[in-house]
């Protein structure tokens, strides 16, 4: 099914109103004929392709001058062994709908990552994480179809080349590939991982418990993107060297700070934020949340401009104060595709 000159407002979490000169709905393995058709045409008329999940973590800065392909494949299957569970999910399912499941199920591990909103076939794009979980931990395989040979390809999570909110899907294939299935592998030889913040707390560290704590955390920290418009966390937590953190822990002993594998630490974007006072600013219809300062709500009537403003006044005070540089989290859709922050503001 394809629609034109459709309207993206109810397809992206900020709520803000975009339109696209055409629309396909992927809803069944049974329309990749017709789909790649669709493509061959908007390549021939050399219009851009955007491949949409859920729209959670996207701002469309300005109307979209091509095709749009609404990834909707549905479809799970859990096959059981002796040591472990193993997932093949579609990759239109939801993702916190397909963690509260296995929850229900007594299927541990994905706990961390209750309520990230989203698509399960863009968690691999960013390799999604929170509570020191990361989708890489659990990823068996991921299943994609090339875009322009029409090839199914199955890349392991090695080949995946996941990093920090990063993945192939980002850089070699970007473009190229739609993520139509992925595999999860869940050992049934479980451990809590809780040493993030209010989880360290827990009496009974149970995934249960992990995942209601997770959620309720949450829920209190980060708005309902259904009654305001947001994307969730906007800004990437920079990782420095620690020459670098020595020398902020120096003049903020309270800095949070992680430590990472490869020697280098994690500093937390919404602390930077809120240091700088930036909660509650406001430009037009775009504000920092008051009670978390990662996040960038619409008010109701904010316009993406009001939010690209209000992202590059955050970028430069935090930079200036700190002489740090956060980078946004949030993909930036222009009228021919992905773009950034500072490309959007030469055109603002």
């Amino acid at each position: 099914m394809i629609e034109t000159n459709c309207s993206l407002k109810p397809f992206n979490s900020f709520a803000i109103e975009a339109k696209t000169e055409q629309l396909f709905y992927l809803k069944t393995r049974k329309q990749f004929p017709e789909l790649l058709n669709h493509i061959k045409i908007a390549e021939q008329n050399k219009r851009p392709i955007l491949i949409l999940g859920a729209g959670s973590n996207i701002l469309f800065c300005e109307n979209f001058a091509g095709l749009i392909i609404k990834v909707e494949l549905s479809g799970i299957e859990i096959i059981e062994s002796k040591n472990n569970y193993q997932l093949h999910i579609g990759a239109g399912e939801n993702w916190h709908q397909l963690v509260a499941n296995c929850i229900e199920k007594g299927i541990d591990g994905l706990e961390n990552l209750a309520l990230i909103p989203g698509v399960v076939g863009a968690a691999p794009v960013q390799n999604i994480g929170a509570y020191g979980s990361e989708f890489k931990d659990f990823c068996e395989s991921v299943e994609y179809i090339d875009l322009e040979s029409g090839e199914l390809h199955r890349l392991t999570t090695e080949q995946c080349l996941f990093g920090y909110r990063d993945s192939i899907f980002k850089t070699v294939v970007l473009g190229n590939c739609l993520i139509t299935q992925v595999t999860l592998n869940l050992t049934k030889q479980w451990h809590p991982k809780s040493r993030y913040g209010a989880l360290n707390d827990l009496k009974d560290k149970t995934a249960k418990q992990i995942y209601q704590s997770v959620c309720q955390i949450r829920s209190e920290k980060l708005p309902d993107p259904d009654k305001l418009g947001n994307a969730g966390s906007f800004f990437k937590n920079p990782v420095v060297n620690q020459e670098v953190a020595n020398a902020l822990l120096a003049r903020y002993p309270t800095m949070p700070n992680y430590p990472q594998n490869d020697g280098r630490i994690k500093l937390a974007a919404g602390w930077l934020i809120e240091q700088a006072n930036l909660k509650g600013r406001q430009i037009g219809g775009a504000v920092v949340h008051q009670q978390q300062a990662l996040v960038i709500v619409n008010q109701g009537d904010a316009t993406a401009s009001d939010i690209v403003q209000l992202a590059a006044l955050v970028r430069d005070t935090v930079k200036q104060k700190f002489n740090i540089e956060l980078e946004h989290e949030v993909r930036f859709i222009g009228a021919q595709g992905e773009t950034n922050l500072s490309e959007v503001l030469k055109r603002v």
